[in-house]
Parts: structure tokens; sequence; C-alpha cells
């Protein structure tokens, strides 16, 4: 326990709580620390393990009194690890991860601590969804608040066009609600602006019919990578908004459709989702059959199945960030090809490129998301055990981005990147829109008491 914490106010926040308190010492105390990114190892203070939204208003009251830091942890999943902090007070909403669907009205109201994979299945017996992240250990609500990207976003737009209303608890511990009619400019820096103005404590959510889905990912050796990279590009330049996608290139995995001896060597996959049957995607991809992949999966899937597809393990060291394109021609192509080439292995490292367009290019101009015009992005993540093996990755990320800069919008989702400075930050959101989330920030957080995320710094 923190020297500045009381025995007495501790006791208080216990007494409080209907969830539980944790300090350092106590049993649970270093499992409930540990973040997705094994880079990350930091000794809170306090851990309010928070049950109700009455435990949120508590949590915060208390860390003000002691004035101690309050991050804010919905599913901890951000590669620059913010809901942890040093000698802070974390409030973990992971206890509060209840989601309820109602196919009758479209809508899904979802607690502040779910995980994709509590959306996911709690939608699935009903045939429904909404635009959730491409792996299921994603905190909902970090994810829609900073614009929420994934396989269905071209079809139904980004997670926070989708977003309906929301629950907050302010930096004074009060309760507000907000959506289109009330308390409107909140509801629209909750579109972006991520967990800068309060803690989310239940979001509701807009559902769409989604009967079928289907996937195909065609494996191909990196020597045949740039005229399958190119085939790729042009086929989802001309796809339906029901097709989502991209090409992965990474160390094949251990997995039964991977031939043994390919386990473990780079390979590039062409990855084209659709929200519709596999003949449909079948029909699509081709032209990619007609290079002839070394190894393919090609199916009819559950949503909740395909949101596991890729799914990292926590733990691993993680270094992530991206570049949001304004094209993708074939010099681009060939950067990205040779770059990919150069992954560190072994790792389970990744070097992506998603299509972008449909329904998030055509979704609301006015929402603080300056990348949603963009038609490409390209997303290198790596994931590695030694540390050992931290500079030349993390330098091998950096290197990504610098060769496709040519191409660059200038505007990024802050959700793919750690902590990059703030010019990436006011980058992530634009410029004039910064200076409006400034204002509400500085009406609903002036204190700047939730400053552990992209910051937004409240106006003076």
């Amino acid at each position: 326990m923190a020297p500045h914490v009381s025995e007495s106010a501790l006791a208080g926040l216990v007494e409080d709580l209907a969830g539980e308190v944790l300090v350092p010492g106590d049993p649970g105390y270093d499992g409930a620390r540990a973040l997705h990114n094994g880079m990350i190892d930091r000794r809170p203070a306090v851990i309010a393990q928070c049950a109700t939204q009455a435990d949120v208003s508590n949590a915060i009251l208390f860390g003000r009194e002691a004035e101690l830091p309050i991050a804010v942890r919905g599913g901890g999943h951000s590669v620059a690890g913010t809901s942890v902090v040093d000698g802070a007070l974390v409030v973990d909403l992971r206890r509060m991860h209840a989601v309820v669907a109602d196919p009758e009205n479209m809508t899904a109201r979802v607690e502040g601590g779910a995980l994709m994979s509590h959306l996911d299945h709690a939608c699935q017996p009903f045939h429904v969804a909404t635009t959730g992240g491409r792996v299921s250990t994603t905190g909902v609500g970090g994810f829609t608040l900073g614009g929420g990207s994934g396989w269905l976003e071209r079809k139904f737009g980004l997670a926070c066009d989708n977003l309906l209303a929301a629950e907050l608890i302010t930096a004074e511990g009060k309760h507000v609600h907000t959506d289109a009619e009330e308390n409107p400019e909140l509801f629209w820096a909750l579109h972006g602006g991520g967990g800068n103005f309060g803690v989310a404590t239940s979001l509701t959510l807009r559902l769409h019919k989604l009967p079928e889905m289907s996937v195909a990912m065609l494996f191909f050796l990196p020597e045949s990578a740039p005229e399958v990279v190119r085939t790729a590009r042009d086929l989802g330049e001309s796809a339906p908004d029901e097709v989502g996608g991209g090409v992965i290139y990474f160390p094949a995995p251990p997995e039964p459709f991977v031939p043994e001896h390919l386990v473990g060597k780079l390979v590039c996959a062409a990855m084209f989702t659709c929200a519709g049957p596999v003949a449909e995607v079948r029909e699509l991809a081709a032209p990619l059959f007609a290079l002839k992949p070394a190894f393919e999966v090609v199916t009819n899937i559950a949503y909740t199945d395909l949101q596991c597809m890729i799914d990292d393990p926590p733990g691993l060291r993680n270094y992530w960030s991206a570049e949001y394109l304004s094209g993708f021609p074939d010099e681009a192509v060939d950067v990205f090809c040779a770059r990919a080439e150069q992954i560190p292995m072994p790792t389970a490292t990744q070097q992506v490129l998603f299509l972008m367009g449909g329904a998030v290019a055509a979704g609301p101009a006015d929402y603080p998301i300056p990348w949603r015009s963009a038609p490409w992005a390209v997303h290198p993540f790596a994931t590695w055990e030694n540390p050992a093996d931290d500079e030349r990755t993390v330098q091998w990320v950096r290197d990504v981005r610098a060769d496709v800069r040519p191409w660059s919008t200038g505007a990024v989702y802050l959700n793919f990147i750690g902590s990059e400075g703030e010019e990436r930050v006011v980058a992530g959101f634009g410029a004039e829109n910064y200076r409006r989330l400034a204002a509400v920030k500085a009406e609903y957080d002036p204190d700047n008491v939730f400053r552990f995320n992209h910051n937004i710094t409240p106006a003076a």
C-alpha cells in the first residue's frame, strides 16, 4: 500500500464497494495488475475492482480525496498500457461485463468492462452484430470511444458510428447520460475522443442483421507476394461494402491447416471477410486462386469464431503503430513487401494492410475521426517474447511507418498506436477537432484527472 493512503481511507473504500479492493501484497494483486502488453510491469497503489456504477463513482471520489493518480481499465488491451500506472488508483471495470442484446430494437447495452467476446456471444444467437475489433480480447469501451475499426466496418460503419448513448461517471464522481439529444457536445466527443471525459460504465450500440459470415485466407510464399498484394489491392478497391480484409504477412502458426514444413516460415496471406455466404467471397477471390496459394482457408464461419481467428495471446511484448494512406500504388506495394521480408524472426509479428472505405468513408464527417477517408491502412503489429529483441523489433515497426509515409494522409487511428507524442495525438483527432475536444474536456474534466490515455489537454 502506498504510504500516503491511510488505513481508514482504504477501509472506507472497501466498505463502499460492492466489488473488491486490492493493494500490493494481497492475493490476486499481481494478476489484477498484469496487462496484455508484457513490456509493461507497473505497480498501482490501489486496484478498485468495481462491480457497479456506484462503485466507479465511489472509487473516483476516494482517489481524488487521497490525491492518487487515477487510471481506468476496461479491457487493458492497449499497447501503451495506460490502464495501469505506478502508485495510482486503478478503476478496474472488468467485473462489469454484462451485455444485453435486444434484437427487437436492434440495440445492445454493454457494460464498461465487457470484452468483444462478451458482446459477440450475446449477439450471435440472434444473428445480429455490430462492428467490433478484429480480436475477441479487446475491451468494447475503449475500442468504441476511440473510433472502433473492425471486419464489419465497411458494411456497418465504425463502432463509434453505431454508438447511440453512453453512461459516464465524471471526474467529480457524478453520473451523466449522453446521447444525440442530451449533452450532445459530449456525445460528439465520445465518437473518437476516447476516455478523456469520464468513465464509461455502459454504452448502447446499434445492431445489424448478420445472418451469414465467411472468410477466405489464401497463403503464399514471400516470392509471390508482390503480385499477390497488387491483386488483393485491385480486388479490394472494387469490392462491395460487405467485404473487408486486406493482406497480412506473418510467420505461419502451428495450426492444423498449415503444412508442417511451413510452420514458422514467413507467409503472405490475402484475407477477405464477407458479410455473406462463402460462395461470394470465393468468387471475389478467384484471381488470387489463379496465383496458386500454398495453402488456404475458405469457409463459412460464425462471426464469433472469425473474431477469435487471429487472437494474440496476452503477456507477449507488444509494439504497434499505423499509417493511414491516400492510396496504395505499385511503388508502395514494393516497399511494403520488401520491408515485410525483414519481419523479426522468430516472433509472432504481423505486417498488415487493411482495406478501408465503404461505410467508413461514407460515415459522419463531423466526428473527430480524420482518418476515416483513407482507403488503406498499414499496421505493423509486433509481438515477441525475448527482451533482447526489443530494440530491433521496435525499430522494424518504425521502419514500416517510414517506408509508407510518402503516401500517408497524416491522420491516424489512435487505438492502433502507443505513446508517440502530442503531434500524433492531434493527428488522431485533427487540429480543429482537437480544439473543440479540449473545450469539452474543460467542461467535464478541467483538472485532467483522466489523463492516462491519448490525452486531450483541457482548454484554458
